[in-house]
């Protein structure tokens, strides 16, 4: 008797089974369209977030909105945004240099328009690449000009240190380096038209 059993009864078993793996793949499908825009909405809002941070800085030591910088001291006051940062670096191979920095004109243009730069092209999602090779460097002479390896200042007292080697400016340098990599500023940025200038086609390292 089973050997005889009619084959198409057979066949037809395992079609439910065809069906249920069509559906499957149908659903996978249709379900990357909606991660990819999850994703770049996320890195949209990773960018925006990172270029205020940076923009709001800029502000703040330019205006002194008394924060970071109290009211009258900031920059279009006459203040200096390097001086106070730069004059206090305690510890590292660099804190001879770093204070003989401090409050040089140079240095305050320098720092400042590497905040308005990357803040601005962050905000506008545009030239991420440039942005990020910027934000790197400066994130890296201010963890150096932090020292978080050392566990004592050099007056001997403890540097508060949490870790001696990621702390937020290497944080921030990564996604600097994410967001320009994710093309980030294609969603919710000026993206797309930024890479379709001729000046930036001709050079992708702008884009």
């Amino acid at each position: 008797m089973a050997v005889h059993e009619h084959p198409h009864r057979s066949s037809g078993f395992h079609l439910p089974s065809f069906r249920r793996n069509r559906s499957a793949s149908a659903s996978a499908e249709s379900a990357e369209p909606l991660a990819h825009t999850a994703r770049a909405y996320a890195f949209a809002s990773l960018r925006l977030l990172t270029g205020f941070v940076f923009l709001w800085a800029f502000l703040d030591k330019t205006f002194g909105f008394g924060y970071a910088t109290q009211a009258g001291n900031g920059w279009i006051d006459g203040g200096s945004p390097t001086k106070g940062f730069l004059g206090s670096v305690a510890a590292g191979p660099m804190k001879a240099t770093f204070h003989s920095w401090a409050g040089d004109a140079w240095a305050d243009w320098l720092f400042m328009l590497g905040l308005l730069g990357i803040g601005v092209a962050l905000m506008a999602g545009v030239a991420l690449r440039f942005a990020a090779l910027a934000g790197a460097v400066m994130m890296a002479l201010m963890w150096i000009a932090e020292w978080p390896p050392a566990k004592h200042l050099s007056d001997g007292s403890p540097s508060m240190s949490t870790n001696p080697f990621v702390d937020y400016h290497v944080v921030y340098a990564v996604v600097l380096i994410a967001l320009a990599a994710a093309c980030a500023g294609d969603t919710l940025g000026l993206g797309r038209l930024w890479a379709r200038l001729p000046f930036v086609g001709r050079n992708r390292r702008l884009r």
